[in-house]
């Protein structure tokens, strides 16, 4: 698209403003930095993290895998009475003083690479729903290959988005090795953002890394630009190796795949009900989960993903969206933070199957909890319903605009001579009286000010004589829309006829196309 050339007088900057093309200020832009909110005082992340060290120490992790007892011999480590592996405080303090504390995320498309350091904020997609909430029944169903793909796309044209993990299990593949290949390869050709994925076994991460080759066109390629991360769960709490996992996390370290270690202990189930003990068991498994990686590799990129999640102690059932998960999850990324890695937490769930206020304010609270405390990678974050075990169209799009408001927040007030122009001020109050259509005004409009496009602002009698949409039905709208008008092209016939011939992919052709 060519820009627009300035022409100069205030009537050509006010048109520039009203229609910016493609030079149009993000208000909102993703990696906004956070950690204004510290649910923890710092004695009290002391304490807890002092907690997480001294489990590591004294009770260890148990059900060692043979390949791991031996690496953890070799670097000195000792073994309890039970078989237990105890880690001291000085050898896990001195892997995560060697733990790269930035790394770079890619995409097939370069435009999504983004590098995750410090504080800064981002939120992408995760989950394993089992059901789709059908965009045109309004009813629950199980989810499909079909689907993966669509939430996909979906994610590939939603800015605040900025990686897709898989969202839901495609019940339709009943072949375990066929739906790991599948799932691959729906979400490369769905979105060229980055995209990550779990594996069921450590041998099927050879054929799909060979077909990420494929996509890259470069046998090798995908070790050079590794744009899928693998989602492990190494740690089955309490306190204990899960061998799977680990024979997962050596395939993909051969192929320099970056990792999501995930622990999601539950507090009042496999963890302390107390948000404090729910805190250090959680934080020492996250370690043990590092020490792991540590030992096949030391320095490999990992996310330190610490997801204490909640059961309603009534009825044993998971609650991803109370405020007891917002502040969890907020506590778990500033005990990441003040260790200095890359952290992973979940937000943005909702125990509400569909959108509505309940989802509203679960998705509101927990996600902007996260994002406050300076998670950088912030999971779960789009579409996910029903107490994780559901998946919305609509809600993916709802969610981009309420994520987007997150990162308008994080963004806060920029204080310059222009934000805070007093001649400006004086020349509106001395001559107008107001300030409404000031170039200050018109700048601020633009630069410092977030428009959801799903949000209703219009008065009520305007409203009711448009049809009285709510934002569910505004959004159903807007998403089929989206999933009627775009079909990522970036596999070519060819190569997408090769990796036909090798693999038993369902996802039909004339489904990846406009019909």
């Amino acid at each position: 698209m060519q820009k627009r050339i300035r022409t100069g007088g205030r009537a050509a900057r006010v048109d520039l403003r009203q229609n910016p093309g493609d030079r149009a200020p993000n208000p909102a832009p993703t990696g906004s930095r956070g950690g204004q909110y510290k649910p923890l005082t710092d004695a009290q992340a002391q304490h807890i993290t002092d907690a997480a060290f001294t489990l590591l120490s004294t009770v260890g992790i148990g059900d060692v895998p043979y390949a791991i007892a031996d690496l953890a011999k070799q670097r000195g480590c000792q073994f309890d009475a039970d078989g237990r592996v105890l880690y001291t405080r000085d050898f896990v303090e001195d892997i995560i003083a060697k733990t790269p504390k930035s790394f770079n995320l890619f995409g097939q498309d370069p435009r999504h690479d983004f590098q995750v350091n410090g504080q800064d904020v981002r939120f992408g997609t995760g989950g394993a729903a089992v059901q789709a909430l059908d965009l045109d029944t309004g009813t629950y169903r199980p989810s499909t290959l079909r689907d993966l793909y669509d939430f996909a796309r979906l994610a590939d044209q939603l800015d605040t988005i900025c990686w897709f993990t898989r969202c839901c299990i495609a019940t339709d593949i009943p072949d375990i090795f066929d739906l790991d290949i599948n799932t691959a390869y729906a979400i490369a050709a769905g979105t060229t953002k980055p995209v990550g994925t779990s594996f069921s076994f450590g041998s099927y991460v050879d054929p799909c890394v060979e077909m990420f080759d494929a996509i890259l066109r470069q046998e090798g390629a995908f070790a050079k630009r590794p744009f899928c991360k693998v989602h492990i769960s190494p740690i089955i709490s309490p306190l204990r190796y899960g061998e799977d996992a680990v024979d997962v996390a050596f395939a993909a370290i051969r192929h320099n795949m970056p990792i999501n270690a995930i622990i999601a202990a539950q507090s009042g189930a496999t963890a302390p009900a107390p948000l404090a003990g729910m805190l250090a068991q959680s934080l020492a498994e996250t370690m043990a989960a590092l020490v792991l990686i540590d030992l096949m590799k030391p320095g490999h990129p990992m996310i330190f993903s610490n997801w204490p999640f909640v059961v309603d102690l009534r009825t044993g059932a998971f609650s991803g969206g109370g405020a007891e998960m917002a502040i969890l999850n907020a506590a778990s990324a500033q005990l990441s933070n003040r260790l200095g890695l890359v952290s992973g937490v979940a937000a943005s769930m909702t125990d509400a199957k569909i959108p509505d206020a309940q989802a509203g304010y679960e998705k509101g609270i927990t996600a902007l909890a996260a994002g406050l405390s300076g998670g950088n990678l912030i999971y779960e974050a789009a579409g996910m319903y029903g107490s994780l075990l559901g998946a919305s169209f609509e809600g993916f799009v709802i969610d981009n605009d309420i994520l987007t408001s997150v990162q308008r927040v994080l963004r806060g007030v920029e204080v310059n001579a222009d934000t805070l122009n007093l001649e400006a001020m004086e020349q509106s109050i001395r001559g107008a009286g107001h300030f409404l259509g000031g170039d200050q005004t018109l700048a601020a409009m633009e630069r410092d000010y977030y428009y959801p496009p799903l949000s209703d602002r219009d008065s009520p009698d305007a409203w009711g004589e448009a049809g009285a949409a709510d934002m569910r039905t505004r959004a159903k709208e807007k998403t089929k829309q989206m999933l009627a008008d775009h079909f990522p092209t970036h596999i070519s016939p060819a190569i997408d006829a090769q990796i036909r011939s090798k693999h038993k992919i369902k996802l039909p052709l004339d489904s990846m196309r406009p019909r």
